[in-house]
């Protein structure tokens, strides 16, 4: 399935992307190891509720360029974001940030609030939760040798990890996981993977914005599934305690994935948070 259409040049890179829709734009950031495809149920039907919808690969993920040696951290993929909706004509924008895009989510707002209406989290990264227990054990025993790694013990590897995604196994399976997997079904692949992905595994992103959070003044919602089994559900409740007014959804029987365990739901979510009202800014 192709849910990536288009290509767009920002900063001397080549960014995969899809755009559709008009009305109040929405922005989705995905999560790792992931690509914009796990919006794939989510974002049409919320174009299809009236609303400009903007999905893309992160830079050294899924279709997008993968250049050698080019920063592709949380920082760096903050700052794209900005020459990305420039590049869109994009001023203001909703923003529901998955995983590692809600640790770019969050920075973006609090360096672009006039930018951000609306702000979603979904199972993020936040504080000191990541990288997960078993990324930790890859990265303390791949990172350094991955070059090593055949196709076919990468392809086990990286299933085990998408399958802990994911409350119903089942899921994670077929063409869903082929699809999960065929970003790096090559040598330049597996290299990027570790390169751009696992490499960034980093918790500073977003512990070094920790004191900030409770600045932001957008709407803010929270959204997680209740088994995420790599972001546990207390980093939901610290990130509402910290972030003014924010709201907690849990979504029962769901994994990290929850766009993948629970689509429909998601999208309601989504939906009915777009409605809130945002509050005037105050004159600077």
């Amino acid at each position: 399935m192709t849910f990536l259409t288009d290509s767009l040049l920002v900063d001397g890179v080549r960014i995969a992307y899809r755009d559709r829709g008009r009305g109040e734009p929405v922005v989705f950031l995905h999560g790792t190891p992931s690509h914009a495809y796990e919006w794939r149920e989510v974002a049409p039907r919320i174009q299809a509720a009236g609303y400009r919808t903007i999905a893309y690969d992160l830079l050294g993920y899924g279709l997008s360029e993968r250049p050698a040696h080019r920063d592709t951290s949380v920082a760096a993929q903050t700052d794209l974001l900005e020459g990305i909706l420039d590049a869109l004509d994009v001023g203001t924008v909703n923003i529901v940030a998955h995983d590692i895009g809600g640790a770019i989510g969050q920075r973006f707002a609090l360096a672009h609030p006039t930018r951000v209406r609306r702000l979603m989290l979904v199972d993020t990264v936040s504080y000191d939760s990541w990288p997960s227990s078993t990324w930790q054990k890859i990265i303390d025993e791949e990172l350094d040798d991955f070059t090593s790694l055949s196709q076919e013990a990468f392809d086990a590897l990286l299933t085990r990890q998408l399958e802990m995604t994911v409350a119903d196994r089942t899921l994670m399976s077929g063409d869903v996981l082929q699809a999960y997997l065929a970003p790096h079904r090559s040598a330049p692949g597996r290299a990027s993977f570790f390169e751009h992905q696992v490499r960034h595994y980093d918790s500073k992103y977003t512990e070094e914005i920790t004191g900030e959070l409770g600045s932001l003044t957008m709407p803010v919602r929270v959204l997680w599934g209740e088994r995420d089994e790599w972001q546990p559900l207390a980093y939901a409740q610290r990130l509402v305690d910290d972030i003014p007014g924010a709201g907690l959804v849990v979504v029962p029987g769901a994994g990290h994935f929850v766009m993948e365990d629970a689509p429909a739901r998601v999208t309601h979510e989504i939906s009915e948070f777009l409605t809130v009202p945002v509050p005037p800014r105050a004159p600077r």
